[in-house]
């Protein structure tokens, strides 16, 4: 049984797995078993002479036709190496790197196109170049069908076995009708506000990208937020990267400067583009989504109930003084009037007497 997560005492050997076993844009060396001797090897796109500098292998075919390609295996080791050679379905990661299927899994596309020989036996310090044929089916659908070849080469420690490997990738793009598209779903928008009452917010969108066409894309595109009858309209760039025929992506996008007015209305649209720009006539399809997301202004909220209740309790402060002085003002002259009438009743009786 081959596994591609192997277990102590093997855990150094897993990791350089864990890295091998991704089938390398560019060629590169690579190691397996740690232990001495060290293995290094290389595998690059060819000509009956040689590498010939290309990154990858993209033949463009006919349903039915066959054409022939080479690899070149290099083997940096100080001894001869026996390696396997195997070709599978291709797809992206998560992180947008080119994989093929593990051995254990079944290819049905363009890994079983490719027909190549089952081993090859490399001197030490050698390079040998071996072809490969790939046959497009008379049935082929048009567009690209991503596969893989790889060298590889297995090590085995008690009942582990680990099966590192390094390639390229063959993209063959059968003749047709060729249908860029790009979906967009899922889509959700999250306000994150500023609690600075006097700046905006940020709203993050989230969203899926699917390739429904029948060729690799990418993408580009807008998003639009607008709030209540499209005041404060704001618009940010979207990108979608590379995505093979029926492929995914989770996509997290941006808009800043975004104030809270309540109902803001999102809309995402995302055109696609052929990679290496596409044949004639390709027939484009973009995508789009809209959401809808409330936005209350709470911090604005916040500072105007502060400010109003600030305005109220001076008010009422003022209001009291006014009453409390008017409440002394009015003592004051009760206490005048009071003594005006005592002098008035003192004096009354000096005037009886001098009469």
């Amino acid at each position: 049984m081959i596994r591609t997560s192997p277990r102590a005492p093997l855990r150094l050997l897993a990791v350089l797995a864990a890295v091998l076993v991704t089938v390398p844009i560019a060629p590169v060396g690579a190691v397996a078993e740690p232990t001495t001797p060290t293995l290094t090897w290389a595998v690059q796109p060819a000509n009956q002479n040689g590498p010939d500098g290309r990154r990858w292998i993209e033949p463009t075919l006919d349903p039915g036709q066959v054409v022939t390609e080479h690899l070149a295996v290099r083997n940096f080791s100080d001894g001869i190496v026996v390696f396997s050679l195997k070709a599978a379905d291709g797809y992206l990661t998560d992180k947008g790197r080119f994989n093929m299927l593990p051995s254990h899994q079944t290819s049905v596309d363009g890994g079983t196109w490719i027909k190549v020989q089952q081993k090859v036996t490399v001197g030490a310090k050698a390079t040998k170049v071996v072809p490969f044929t790939i046959t497009a089916p008379s049935g082929a659908t048009p567009g690209d069908h991503p596969a893989g070849i790889a060298a590889t080469v297995t090590s085995t420690g008690g009942t582990v076995a680990v099966e590192s490997r390094v390639g390229f990738r063959v993209m063959t793009r059968v003749t047709g009708t060729v249908t860029a598209a790009l979906a967009v779903s899922d889509l959700t928008a999250t306000y994150r506000q500023s609690w600075n009452p006097f700046s905006p917010g940020t709203l993050r969108l989230r969203y899926g990208s699917t390739n429904a066409g029948n060729v690799a894309v990418t993408g580009t595109g807008q998003a639009t937020v607008a709030g209540p009858f499209g005041l404060a309209t704001r618009d940010a760039r979207v990108e979608v990267a590379e995505t093979l025929p029926d492929g995914g992506r989770e996509v997290d996008t941006r808009v800043t400067g975004i104030w809270a007015l309540g109902r803001l209305h999102t809309t995402v649209e995302v055109t696609p583009a052929v990679l290496g720009g596409g044949p004639a006539g390709v027939e484009t399809r973009p995508g789009s989504a809209a959401v809808t997301v409330w936005a209350l202004p709470w911090p604005q909220l916040a500072l105007v109930t502060i400010l109003v209740a600030l305005v109220l309790a001076v008010r009422t402060v003022v209001r009291r003084r006014r009453q409390r002085l008017a409440k002394l003002l009015a003592r004051a002259r009760d206490e005048g009037r009071e003594e005006g009438r005592e002098s008035a009743l003192v004096g009354s009786p000096a005037k009886e007497s001098a009469n």
